[in-house]
């Protein structure tokens, strides 16, 4: 017989207690879901940035439209642009817009395909940045932000090389006429697209300055006037929207240099009495008086102007340029394994300080843009894109010669240079969108 408890039939508070615990818990928790779903707690700011030295790039399109003024941070984010000066070529299956047949305006001698080369694996590259991407060539767009305007390329063979390029993609969309020739080897010329009423066209100057240029019936040497640019082109500066600026290799000749009446030395010159100056200050000076003319002829009267200043193109020949293998490579170089160094560095040097110096005095020049198209390292870095023995129709076709000329100095096209106009649209772009914004 067992103790019967005092409370055997009562419930005991705390056992009332644990039974209902768990249904208050189950009606509570959804309820507190939803108070979560609808006020989020803040989020404590970590004092590490998790992505160092990492600027965000806002690439510009030229369709773009704004509705309203952008904030100062907006503004401030999309003016960072692009750096494609530092990076690697990496495989590309998609390969060049364009072939050695499908374009009429390639100088004969940059002609590879044509001209029997087999290995066509340098076609099938593409540059890529080190901290953004570079969209690929989009001739539409480019006819588009062009639009009823004349682009000039002025320089020298290195100006044509890059002119053709940018024809022959432009071509794939819309064929443009040429409308004028003249000169020795066709040095001036001009198209017109009809589609989009846009004037190309290509001005020989390959100091951009007054020069008189070496010949075998006169003296041996380039004579170059600092102070004066070149009329030949400068005078039709008033019909130009756009100037794509690219000299360099024919500073290297021996020159006589005058400023004013005076002069001022020379580079390599034996037999002559005038002091040995080099040419580094001297290309300086061409491309000062070249911008500093550009801005006050048109920057400063209302009447816009974009300047556009290619850089250094490096030459790649291993040895003597009459040899079989004078520029044999297949393939890019790799990061580290061809440094920017030497001539190749201080001309683009001096060519991006000029550039900067142009800038800093944009102010009095409202309507005068300049950039730097900084494609020195990327074309570095392409010692596969030259001609080299395919300048000439099938070099090998009657064996391997032991003397054959080559050129190491321009490009295949298609080829790297393709890349130059790539970067050129990028700079258009993002042109096109700050003058929408400033309207």
């Amino acid at each position: 017989m067992g103790i019967s408890s005092p409370f055997k039939d009562q419930t005991h508070p705390y056992t009332l207690f644990k039974k209902l615990l768990p249904y208050a818990l189950y009606a509570l928790f959804p309820i507190a879901l939803l108070r979560l779903y609808l006020h989020p707690p803040s989020l404590p700011q970590s004092p590490i940035d998790p992505l160092p030295n990492v600027n965000p790039i806002i690439f510009p399109s030229s369709s773009s439209s704004f509705s309203s003024s952008p904030s100062h941070e907006e503004e401030s984010a999309y003016e960072i642009p692009c750096d494609y000066t530092n990076g690697k070529w990496v495989r590309d299956k998609l390969g060049p817009l364009y072939n050695g047949t499908s374009c009429g305006t390639i100088k004969d001698g940059q002609n590879c395909i044509s001209h029997g080369r087999s290995d066509l694996g340098y076609l099938y590259w593409r540059w890529k940045p080190d901290k953004c991407q570079l969209p690929r060539f989009e001739p539409k767009t480019f006819l588009q932000i062009l639009r009823n305007k004349n682009l000039a390329f002025v320089g020298d063979s290195m100006a044509r090389n890059q002119l053709e390029s940018l024809l022959c993609m432009l071509a794939t969309v819309s064929t443009p006429d040429l409308v004028y020739r003249d000169g020795e080897d066709n040095k001036f010329r001009r198209w017109h697209f009809p589609s989009h009423n846009i004037s190309v066209s290509i001005h020989w100057s390959p100091f951009l300055v007054r020069g008189i240029e070496k010949s075998n019936s006169g003296p041996n040497y380039n004579k170059l006037y600092l102070d004066y640019v070149d009329e030949r082109w400068a005078g039709d500066m008033d019909r130009m929207d756009m100037i794509v600026l690219s000299i360099g290799h024919w500073f290297l000749h021996p020159a006589v240099f005058y400023e004013g009446d005076s002069v001022l030395g020379c580079h390599y010159c034996p037999g002559l009495n005038h002091t040995e100056v080099g040419f580094y200050e001297v290309f300086g000076k061409a491309f000062r008086t070249t911008l500093k003319t550009i801005a006050e002829r048109r920057g400063a009267n209302g009447n816009p102007i974009d300047v556009i200043v290619t850089t250094f193109s490096p030459s790649h020949f291993e040895g003597d340029w009459d040899k079989a293998g004078a520029c044999p490579k297949t393939r890019p170089f790799k990061e580290g394994e061809k440094l920017l160094e030497g001539m190749d560095a201080d001309m683009r040097r001096v060519e991006v300080e000029e550039v900067e110096a142009a800038k800093a005095n944009t102010e009095q020049f409202p309507g005068f843009r300049v950039e730097a198209l900084d494609v020195t390292k990327l074309s570095l870095m392409r010692p596969d894109g030259h001609p080299g023995p395919y300048m000439h129709p099938f070099p090998f076709a009657n064996g391997v010669k032991d003397r054959v000329q080559n050129d190491c100095v321009h490009w295949c096209l298609p080829g790297p240079v393709d890349t130059w106009n790539q970067i050129l649209l990028e700079v258009m772009k993002r042109w096109d969108d700050q003058s929408r914004r400033q309207v």
